[in-house]
């Protein structure tokens, strides 16, 4: 039976039970629509009017961990056993997603540059806005899984801003760990804007993004992290029955807090050429320790420009791809955060 499509703004989020819709955003190019997937979840318990959770997935692509998780949760989330509201989006990029690459090639928009949206914008900023507008106000925690597609390796770890707030900022820590993931990362605001927990934090939410793959693939450990880790979110906040779970049962340890906070520790590539890495994302590495190589091939007699540590800590992100330009983020180092935080 065909999908039948439905303009966002008839949305009913108070509508109990589950529903899946597809979401018609007009397309600018020619006669139709982007027919973006979600599922709205009130649960059949009494619900704390101060609970609610989105979960995104695919607002890149070519990241594929977290649409399947998030798609798996559309279909085993039962209503019956849950309360307070739950609202999953597996494919916020819907265009991007089926044409799998990062940014849509309807507007050339990477979705995750595209917050707070405009109303009148093109495809990408519209369901920007719809997303701050409509999906925002109901909810208190925002989740946006994330992979590296083909832009940089990740050891696999969730993912948040510093907090002003210390409140919410220890809210949003206790949040990334329930995904058990070896890494959880504090990054820096500097290096892009208008990301999807950019806005999610500006209003107030509990935002935590993750990073459970790379190279375009899907793999096992990420996509049971983010799966498990929803579940283990809403267990906490008593929104689905059950208990928190161990999700790496191999890793007696909890995960590690690492932050990389300032510009100088995100190093682009100092020019284009084939990049050889020497070591593997989440090491631990010293200061002018070798982490890789830039080879010229148009002389294959030349030598290779080494790349080397500029400080000692974790390679929290390491560019994935051997072609690699000039400017692109060649790695990211990042330190342990004391203990008290």
């Amino acid at each position: 039976m065909p999908t039948q499509a439905i303009e966002p703004d008839r949305i009913a989020f108070e509508r109990p039970g589950k529903h899946h819709y597809r979401l018609a955003f007009h397309l600018d190019s020619r006669w139709g629509y982007s027919l973006v997937p979600m599922t709205v979840i009130n649960g059949r318990r009494p619900a704390d009017p101060g609970t609610g959770v989105a979960i995104f997935g695919g607002t890149h692509g070519n990241e594929y961990e977290g649409q399947i998780a998030v798609k798996r949760l559309c279909h085993d989330l039962n209503p019956d056993e849950m309360q307070g509201r739950v609202i999953l989006m597996p494919q916020l990029s819907e265009s991007a997603c089926a044409s799998h690459a990062r940014a849509s090639p309807e507007d050339g928009v990477n979705m995750n540059r595209a917050f707070p949206g405009d109303v009148r914008g093109s495809l990408s900023f519209r369901i920007a806005h719809f997303v701050k507008t409509r999906v925002f106000p109901h909810v208190r925690l925002v989740i946006d899984l994330h992979a590296g597609g083909r832009e940089a390796a990740f050891p696999l770890c969730t993912s948040l801003h510093a907090i002003r707030d210390p409140v919410r900022h220890q809210e949003t820590l206790l949040v990334a760990r329930l995904f058990d993931t070896p890494f959880v990362f504090i990054y820096s605001r500097q290096m892009a804007s208008g990301l999807l927990t950019d806005e999610a934090e500006d209003d107030g939410k509990v935002a935590v993004g993750g990073e459970l793959g790379f190279a375009e693939g899907a793999r096992c450990a990420g996509v049971r992290h983010a799966y498990e880790g929803v579940r283990n979110v809403l267990c906490h906040y008593g929104m689905l029955t059950g208990n928190v779970s161990k999700i790496d049962a191999n890793r007696t340890s909890p995960p590690r807090l690492v932050q990389a906070l300032e510009l100088a520790d995100y190093v682009p590539c100092p020019r284009t050429g084939i990049w050889e890495s020497t070591v593997e994302p989440g090491s631990d590495v010293s200061e002018g320790e070798l982490l890789g190589r830039l080879h010229d091939f148009s002389d294959h007699a030349s030598a290779p420009l080494e790349v080397r540590a500029h400080r000692r800590g974790v390679v929290i992100a390491l560019h994935f791809a051997a072609a690699c330009r000039q400017g692109s983020t060649l790695y990211v180092i990042a330190e342990d955060v004391p203990v008290s935080t």
